[in-house]
C-alpha cells in the first residue's frame, strides 16, 4: 500500500489558515512522504528538476518534473510519494481548504 519509509520527507509548513496550507517539501534521495489521503484541492510547483515516484495504492508511476513546473489534483487524492531521483528534490504545495473564499484581484 506504500513504500518503505526508511528516509522521511521533511514538511516545513509557510502558511495555514482557514482559507489554504502551504507546505514546502524536501525530500532526500529516497525519502517519502508516507500514505496520505488529501482533503483538499491541491496544487504543486517543483523547485528543482527531479523525478517523483508516485504509489497509487496498485501502481508505481514516475513522474518527471522540472523546476518552476506545477500540477492540481483534486481532493481525495491518496498515495504515497518518494524522491526517485539521485539527488534531493524539493516543491511547494498548496492546498485549497475554502476555494469559495479565495478573491483574484483584477
Amino acid at each position: 500500500m506504500s513504500f518503505e519509509c526508511t528516509i522521511p520527507a521533511v514538511p516545513t509548513v509557510q502558511q495555514d489558515d482557514s482559507d489554504v496550507r502551504i507546505t514546502r517539501w524536501d525530500f532526500a534521495p529516497g525519502a517519502v512522504t508516507g500514505w496520505h489521503r488529501h482533503e483538499w484541492p491541491y496544487f504543486v510547483v517543483m523547485l528543482v528538476d527531479g523525478t517523483l515516484r508516485i504509489h497509487n495504492g496498485d501502481d508505481v508511476t514516475d513522474v518527471p518534473l522540472v523546476a518552476g513546473q506545477a500540477y492540481s489534483r483534486r481532493s481525495g487524492i491518496e498515495h504515497d510519494v518518494m524522491n526517485g531521483s539521485d539527488h534531493p528534490i524539493a516543491f511547494i504545495e498548496i492546498e485549497i481548504k475554502r476555494p469559495e473564499a479565495l478573491s483574484i484581484p483584477g
